[in-house]
C-alpha cells in the first residue's frame, strides 16, 4: 500500500504557512507504519516538540491503474474518507532550510490517522464536500472539497504518471487552512458533513 499525500492543495493554506501556491501537485509519500488504526491513541514521539494536525479528504484507490486519463479517474475510486497528516512542524522547517526531504518530519510511526469507514462517494457530492476538525471540542479547521486548487481526479491523473496505482492506495488529498499543534491530552474529532468519521486522543 502506498500513501500518497497532496502539498498545498488549498490556497489559504499555502497563504498561512508562506508557500507559493503551486502550478502542478506537489505530493510526498508516507509509509504504511504512519498509518494509525482507528480507535488507537497516538502516542506523542520524544523527537519532536512541534506537532501539528493537517486534516485531509482521502481517496482509496480500487483497481490498478498507470498514466489514467483524466476522464477515466473516476472509475479509480469509489469512496471518501478522513484523516489527519500529523506534521513535525520543527523538523519539517530544519528539512527546508537544508534542501532536505520531509520524511523524517512526515512519515513517522502513527502520523497517519485514518477514518475507519469510507463513505461512497455516490452519496457525496464530490465538488462540494464539506469536512472539519475539532480538537478538545472546538472547531480548529473546517475545508470544502470545492477550494482544491487540483481536484480529486485530476491527482489521480497526475500521480498515475510517476508510478502505478494499486488498490488500496491512499491519496490525502490536501489541508485547508487551520493547521496547528497538538498537545498530549488533546482530543481530535474529524467529520464528513454531519459524519464522525474519527476520533484520536493523544497521550
Amino acid at each position: 500500500m502506498k500513501i500518497f499525500c497532496i502539498g498545498r492543495n488549498y490556497a489559504d493554506h499555502a497563504k498561512e504557512m508562506n508557500s507559493e501556491v503551486p502550478s502542478s501537485p506537489m505530493f510526498f509519500m508516507k509509509a504504511d507504519t504512519s498509518i494509525l488504526r482507528p480507535g488507537m491513541p497516538f502516542f506523542y514521539p520524544g523527537f519532536t516538540k512541534d506537532i501539528h494536525y493537517e486534516c485531509e479528504l482521502v481517496v482509496k484507490i480500487n483497481k490498478v491503474g498507470k498514466n489514467i486519463s483524466q476522464k477515466f479517474a473516476h472509475t479509480y475510486y469509489s469512496e471518501i474518507g478522513l484523516g489527519i497528516d500529523f506534521t513535525a512542524r520543527d523538523l519539517q522547517k530544519k528539512c527546508k532550510e537544508k534542501g532536505h526531504p520531509w520524511e523524517i518530519a512526515k512519515s513517522f510511526e502513527g502520523s497517519a490517522p485514518l477514518s475507519k469507514d469510507f463513505l461512497p462517494k455516490e452519496e457525496l457530492e464530490l465538488d462540494k464536500i464539506d469536512f472539519s476538525l475539532k480538537q478538545n471540542g472546538n472547531l480548529v479547521q473546517k475545508g470544502n472539497s470545492k477550494d482544491m486548487i487540483f481536484k480529486i481526479d485530476q491527482l489521480i491523473s497526475y500521480l498515475s504518471q510517476f508510478m502505478t496505482l494499486k488498490k488500496g492506495d491512499l491519496i490525502y488529498t490536501g489541508t485547508p487552512a487551520g493547521v496547528g499543534p497538538i498537545a498530549i491530552g488533546d482530543k481530535l474529532e474529524g467529520y464528513i458533513g454531519e459524519v464522525k468519521m474519527f476520533s484520536v486522543n493523544i497521550k
